[in-house]
């Protein structure tokens, strides 16, 4: 049995986790989900957003599934994520049937360093109207994002991918850190002769990730470079609500849709779950249950093509009834 600490947390969170349990259960997979709770509405009645009780609980469990924090996610999501040691920041890019995305043949993960670079907070106000941010680049960090990239390298390679890392980075600006972000790429680079690797600067990335995204297998960067890049990937596979991540650690893993809380639609009934089902397909790949997971994705490749959706992908179902729709195919 798999302990699966859920956190709804706000807004749609409450609508598209809820629904994803929903699928999960049909996988017929052994599942304990215990409920915890964290963001706004937490800490508008207790004054904390992520109690202690919740870390806790998320600790006890084989994996975390976050739904969506509002005004409190850098007390909840990034705080979380730093308790548990979560590093490596993963997001697939990948085109389904049905939906409208600049290609049809895309199918990458980008992997983003998850712990620190210019998000570790580090600022300051050197005088009256100067202020300053230190970006921090450790080997220790980059060489385990870069390990983390090549054995995803070759997991996708035996699934007859194409096994090739593209480190991303801007070494020729930021001479320092960047350029050991680079060298620390090679070195690690050397443990691995079956994988191809290759880099570019990340503003040449971001246009290749729009002119040729079938050309890329995982892509490596750094935190803000990653959290910027994997955004506006998104976008050409149709958007946020298509855009699932996990965030994965030597001891936890935490998984979360990317797209937010959205509080416009949140209680309307048409929240996009799709976002949040792949991540609930991420998290059974994480737990080993991969033949599940195959069946969900191929479950909601179906659900989509048929536009057996929500509103904002074409379809005129709720949020429940789409997943629903998934769940009896799984």
């Amino acid at each position: 049995m798999y302990k699966i600490c859920v956190i709804e947390g706000d807004g749609i969170g409450r609508e598209v986790v809820p629904a994803t349990v929903n699928v999960l259960k049909a996988t017929g997979v052994d599942f304990e989900f215990v409920h915890a709770e964290a963001g706004d509405e937490v800490f508008e009645k207790t004054g904390v957003a992520l109690p202690e009780e919740t870390i806790n609980t998320a600790k006890e469990c084989d994996a975390v599934l976050f739904g969506a924090a509002g005004e409190t996610a850098a007390d909840v999501i990034v705080k979380l994520r730093k308790i548990l040691n979560t590093y490596a920041n993963v997001r697939p890019v990948k085109a389904y049937k049905g939906i409208n995305c600049l290609k049809d043949n895309i199918d990458y993960v980008i992997v983003r360093e998850n712990t620190e670079g210019l998000y570790k907070g580090i600022e300051a106000e050197i005088t009256d109207g100067v202020y300053t941010a230190t970006r921090v680049i450790t080997r220790e960090a980059c060489e385990k994002i870069f390990k983390f990239a090549f054995e995803m390298a070759k997991d996708r390679k035996k699934q007859g991918k194409e096994g090739k890392v593209t480190c991303t980075h801007k070494a020729n600006v930021l001479k320092l850190s960047d350029g050991a972000f680079k060298s620390i790429f090679y070195e690690v680079a050397k443990n691995y002769p079956e994988i191809k690797t290759n880099d570019f600067y990340i503003d040449a990335m971001n246009m290749y990730a729009v002119l040729r995204p079938e050309t890329f297998d995982v892509v490596v960067t750094s935190n803000l470079f990653g959290d910027i890049l994997s955004d506006g990937a998104a976008g050409t596979v149709g958007g946020l609500g298509m855009a699932p991540s996990a965030n994965i650690g030597d001891e936890y893993g935490l998984f979360e849709p990317v797209h937010g809380s959205a509080p416009d639609i949140a209680g309307k009934g048409i929240a996009n779950p799709t976002a949040t089902i792949l991540t609930g397909v991420l998290m059974l790949r994480y737990l080993g249950e991969n033949k599940a997971a195959d069946r969900v994705e191929k479950a909601l490749e179906e659900v989509l093509e048929n536009k057996l959706t929500t509103p904002d992908l074409g379809g005129t179902l709720t949020t429940f009834e789409m997943a629903e729709e998934v769940a009896k195919r799984v």
